[in-house]
């Protein structure tokens, strides 16, 4: 029994020792103890979308431009979708400014006839201005050449994005931006050459790529038209994936794009480009999605 009693004693010495030990290391941080992890930055937030913008400036091509909605071969910058000022169109620097500012705080730097690679001059003339917000509305003439050859390859047409962009950056770096897809051209082929005068009119050179010899069903003609459309669908793709990059800049989903016009929203002196109700029908668009909350 004493020599029992004597290695109990023994044992809860020992145990007794190196619980205090351990405890000894920790407190004073010795070698056993684990390294504090330190703490990962947070990440910086996304910028909030404004959707109430002070100022608008618009660039792109004859459809911000108004071209031959009111009067044959002619821009008619007044109905614009982006900054016109017509009631019949209540353009989206109307709709977020109000009809007084916008006269003042908007400006339309578009040029009928543009392509891609033509954006970023016009983005450094909106840039001076020092905009809230940039529309960009480009590609269908990228699309709309003599041939499916001669249509703007996709790589160039995304570097010209970039470039455009990174112009806009350059003197605005937080403008806001609104990408507009680029419209459904067999659609408007669709409508179009339901109109005898509307197919005459294309005769003389109207988005051959897609409009030449309207009424050829044929496997060439199919497989032209097929090609253009692929080519615009890829533009929009570009559109959307150089956008995203960008935390300023929105796309509008395919919004344009997907939009199901009728002839009602057609010029009815080329059947190409959009009326005043065409018009109008885009500043809505924009309109909603500018003010989207995400």
């Amino acid at each position: 029994m004493r020599k029992q009693g004597h290695r109990s004693r023994a044992v809860a010495a020992v145990l007794t020792a190196a619980l205090v030990g351990v405890a000894g290391c920790d407190a004073v941080g010795g070698d056993s103890a684990a390294p504090t992890a330190k703490a990962k930055p947070s990440p910086k937030p996304t910028p909030a979308w404004d959707s109430s913008p002070a100022s608008l400036a618009a660039v792109g091509d004859s459809i911000t431009r108004g071209f031959d909605a009111c009067g044959v071969l002619t821009d008619c910058p007044d109905v614009s979708w982006a900054t016109g000022g017509s009631a019949q169109v209540d353009s989206l620097a109307v709709r977020l400014l109000g009809k007084a500012k916008a006269a003042e705080r908007s400006w339309n730097y578009a040029v009928s006839g543009s392509r891609m690679a033509d954006l970023s001059a016009q983005m450094s003339q909106a840039a001076s201005r020092a905009p809230a917000l940039v529309t960009v509305m480009v590609g269908a003439n990228d699309a709309c050449r003599d041939s499916t050859a001669a249509m703007t390859p996709v790589s160039e047409f995304r570097a010209g994005f970039e470039d455009a962009l990174s112009v806009l950056r350059r003197k605005a770096p937080k403008a806001q931006v609104y990408v507009a897809s680029v419209p459904n051209l067999k659609r408007l082929w669709s409508q179009g050459r339901t109109n005898p005068l509307g197919k005459q009119v294309w005769k003389l050179g109207v988005c051959p790529s897609m409009l030449a010899d309207a009424d050829a069903l044929d496997a060439a003609a199919t497989e032209r038209r097929d090609t253009v459309q692929k080519r615009v669908e890829e533009y929009n793709a570009v559109l959307k994936q150089v956008c995203a990059k960008d935390a300023h800049c929105r796309y509008d989903g395919g919004a344009v794009y997907d939009y199901r016009f009728g002839t009602d929203q057609l010029s009815h002196w080329d059947w190409f480009h959009p009326s005043v109700n065409g018009q109008a029908r885009l500043a809505e668009i924009a309109y909603r999605k500018v003010k989207a909350v995400t």
